[in-house]
């Protein structure tokens, strides 16, 4: 194991000698990976214990969830201590805040930063600042915080990191950050994947001494009031069956304590005393029972219920709020509800209304950018900030064990000065020049305004193309843009603003076929309809009626007979039973589910399985309603 030079083990340190750090980034920049090198480095590990927390090859420590290493991205911020020691052997305690890339999940961002005095912005070598890059780097700067700028992936044969910097450079600006942050932003080139980084890129090193510091140095300590009463912000929950929740948070005042009594003020205003039972300090990737926390460190609480993201932890007898936590309005909403289908029960354990209004009723005590409206019937309206943030979300219940159903994902749509208007996004399109115009195409039917085009400065070949596009549109356009592009596009989007409705958006080119019959289906029914389309399902599938079972080569819905089976006679000819023909099956993730359905269907989520069906399952109550509609 490589170890960086001047570490020690965790000392106990006043606010001069605590460094507070989020790293923040464009999706799969290398956040994870610098943090990783970065506790190998740090001489607080075995290598074994390592090796045992990145999961075997997986190789991430930080990305601990299942889903997380299934996808190769972070979706929960996470925290951990490191120690440094700078030359002259003065030693600092570095909380380093590991944050989401993906557009989705800015809730994490914008709540975590409240724990940070400056930040690490990681930037890919060839790829320069992207729409997340924009995002997390504007609420940054909102909190005061200044960046320095890490470009990443150095290494790359394609990287062009002098014109990267120039990028960024005109990023601040364009986000109006003050002089200090736009004309003096640290510049570092890492390898995150090798573990080193450099003031010079003509020399590098074999570490990451530079990254520790460079944090000691740029970023300041936590402004902090050791001396006065108690004052923490609650920016996360953790839940523990024993003790059950756990509020982490800063200590922004005072000092707290185990047995400390305190009043936690919620985001509403409402005030409980209660007590502490155990304060847990970070240490490495775990934590420790602590004495006291002092005022600029960060820590976990144990023993307090009632207690919610953005709640204050007070002194008892002068109790003060802090600010509460704001986060940027859900732009996406889709409906969950009881699955009605043949087939429900036998997968999953909880399909009841009262175990799925129980489960998102949890979800909302740590899921801040999400809202859920409950009602009086069987759905309910679950809104977030992406597909991706709701998918999720619906993944992480079929694993814990739940059946339901989801509609379509729509836009939310808000009432400004008397006009009916919709979520905006930008969009970013990276691709070869010779797939420009299919991508233009593309996105120019789904009523997108280009803002920007260019060639990648340094980058021979690829064009760069900005949009203004209506949420809704996305949905379902990166799976065709890949297509249109042969899988060389590189497609992101995030939130921008809201503007009156722009118009109509084409809806999905293709018809669905739909089982009419329940049962296995059949080889001999498949190689009979070999010529309609694709198909969801293989040979000896089970199905039931009402089940989308593939994709009309029309524009029309086509009911179909998948069970239908070869008559056993005696007169047939050998020229008949050649081999069936079956089309490879098409498999989708649940987001390309998601995407794919209509206003007419659903997709049925279960433990083991995903399916689509429509709404209505029996063809003549389609009909009839078709004929009211």
């Amino acid at each position: 194991m490589t170890q960086t030079p001047g570490t020690t083990d965790l000392p106990s340190t006043g606010a001069s000698h605590i460094r507070n750090v989020a790293i923040i980034a464009h999706v799969d920049h290398g956040k994870t990976t610098l943090v990783d090198q970065m506790l190998h480095q740090s001489g607080m590990f075995r290598q074994g214990e390592l090796e045992k927390l990145a999961g075997g090859q997986h190789g991430l420590i930080m990305d601990s969830n299942p889903i997380e290493r299934e996808r190769g991205i972070t979706i929960f911020s996470k925290n951990c201590t490191v120690t440094y020691q700078d030359p002259d052997g003065t030693a600092y305690r570095i909380n380093i805040i590991d944050t989401p890339g993906h557009a989705d999940f800015g809730g994490e961002v914008e709540r975590v930063l409240k724990m940070a005095d400056g930040v690490l912005l990681l930037v890919d070598a060839f790829d320069g600042p992207m729409p997340q890059t924009r995002f997390v780097l504007q609420k940054a700067l909102e909190h005061g915080l200044r960046p320095i700028v890490v470009v990443n992936k150095i290494d790359r044969p394609d990287g062009r990191p002098d014109h990267v910097v120039n990028e960024v450079f005109d990023l601040l600006v364009s986000l109006d950050a003050d002089d200090d942050h736009a004309m003096d932003f640290p510049v570092i080139f890492a390898s995150a994947r090798d573990g080193w980084a450099t003031l010079d890129r003509q020399h590098p090193t074999d570490n990451l001494r530079v990254v520790f510091d460079a944090i000691v140095e740029h970023v300041p300590p936590p402004a902090v009031k050791p001396d006065s009463p108690l004052q923490m912000l609650v920016t996360t929950l953790d839940y523990s069956e024993y003790v059950g929740r756990i509020a982490i948070g800063r200590v922004m005042a005072g000092r707290i304590r185990p047995g400390q009594p305190v009043a936690v003020i919620s985001a509403k205003g409402t005030q409980t005393n209660q007590r502490v039972l155990k304060v847990l300090a970070f240490d490495g990737l775990g934590r420790t029972d602590a004495s006291q926390v002092s005022a600029g460190d960060l820590c976990a609480v144990i023993g307090l219920d009632p207690v919610d993201i953005g709640d204050t932890i007070a002194d008892a007898e002068s109790p003060q709020a802090l600010p509460p936590i704001t986060v940027d309005d859900p732009t996406l909403t889709m409906t969950f509800r009881v699955n009605d289908g043949p087939f429900v029960g036998r997968e999953g354990k909880f399909v009841t209304t009262r175990q799925i209004r129980d489960r998102l009723t949890r979800e909302l005590e740590s899921n801040v950018a999400l809202t859920v409206e409950f009602g009086q019937t069987d759905e309910f309206e679950v809104s977030g900030r992406g597909l991706l943030h709701l998918g999720i979300l619906l993944e992480n219940m079929r694993r814990e064990g739940f059946e339901l159903a989801a509609g379509r994902p729509k836009a939310i749509m808000k009432q400004i000065d008397g006009h009916q208007c919709e979520p905006i996004e930008l969009l970013s399109v990276d691709c070869p020049e010779d797939c420009q115009s299919a991508v233009m195409a593309l996105v120019g039917e789904r009523r997108a305004e280009l803002t920007r085009m260019d060639t990648k400065a340094g980058a021979d070949g690829f064009v760069h193309s900005e949009f203004t596009i209506p949420a809704r549109a996305l949905l379902g356009l990166r799976s065709r843009l890949l297509t249109a592009t042969q899988g060389r596009a590189v497609v992101h989007h995030v939130f921008e603003r809201y503007e009156p409705m722009r118009g109509p958006i084409p809806q999905r080119p293709q018809g669905v076929m739909i089982a009419t019959h329940s049962g296995r289906v059949t080889a001999y029914a498949l190689d009979a309809l070999y010529d309609r389309g694709f198909f969801f399902v293989s040979p000896t599938d089970e199905i039931y009626e009402g089940q989308i079972v593939g994709e009309h080569c029309r524009d029309k819905d086509l009911p179909v007979n998948l069970t239908k089976a070869k008559q056993l006679t005696n007169m047939r000819t050998t020229s008949k039973d050649g081999a069936a023909r079956v089309r490879p099956v098409r498999t989708m993730a649940l987001e390309a589910c998601l995407e794919y359905i209509q206003d007419d269907e659903l997709v049925e989520i279960t433990p083991q399985s995903i399916r689509m069906r429509k709404r209505l399952l029996k063809e003549a109550q389609r009909k009839q309603n078709a004929r009211r509609g």
